[in-house]
């Protein structure tokens, strides 16, 4: 974004769970890895892929911390958090801070306790966000709107869909995502029939 200052880009988040199948304490980080990459050519891959990223991460200044991370959490109640944060203005800080403290930290962001403490960490109201945690407040409506997005065919993160009609899928630089930033900036949404 900082990219393209003369293009207006409004940023929303949309909840997307990379696995829904981890149950809601979370799992033994290691074990799940196990698990999911169990032969050697799978260790490889996830090893490789590992790197890649943190190589990655190291150009763009987001030092990941893999060694850190002793849970798989579920993540479904981070996204809750970051659809009350929106609300408050407050979506971007709530990612970072979310990722900051699974990445970099290695904390547990499928743990109430913890979400409290990021949503003090960037000015929402703990008591309120522990009470709405506690509730099954928009369980239902993230729920829903993680089932369209893979409905439309979402397969993985990052993924961006601007216009409702241009989708960038993937770890991009930030030249690339600029570029497709201004594509859609350019092409106006088309018209679609009502009904």
């Amino acid at each position: 974004m900082a990219l393209t200052p003369d293009v207006d880009v409004q940023l929303i988040f949309r909840p997307y769970e990379l696995d829904p199948s981890v149950p809601a304490g979370g799992v033994d980080y290691k074990e799940y890895m196990r698990e999911k990459f169990g032969s050697d050519e799978g260790k490889d891959r996830a090893s490789a892929m590992r790197q890649a990223l943190i190589d990655y991460g190291q150009e763009e200044g987001i030092p990941y911390q893999f060694d850190k991370i002793t849970r798989r959490p579920n993540s479904f109640d981070a996204h809750r958090l970051v659809r009350w944060a929106q609300g408050q203005e407050q979506g971007s800080a709530a990612k970072e801070a979310l990722f900051k403290a699974f990445f970099h930290d290695g904390r547990d962001i499928g743990d109430h306790e913890v979400l409290v403490d990021i949503a003090g960490q960037i000015a929402l109201d703990q008591k309120i966000v522990a009470d709405l945690l506690a509730s099954d407040a928009d369980v239902e409506n993230v729920r829903n709107e993680a089932n369209l997005f893979r409905q439309m065919g979402v397969t993985g993160v990052p993924t961006y869909i601007a216009n409702r009609q241009f989708a960038a899928q993937g770890a991009e630089t930030s030249e690339k995502l600029a570029k497709f930033i201004r594509h859609a900036a350019t092409h106006e949404p088309e018209e679609r029939p009502a009904g």
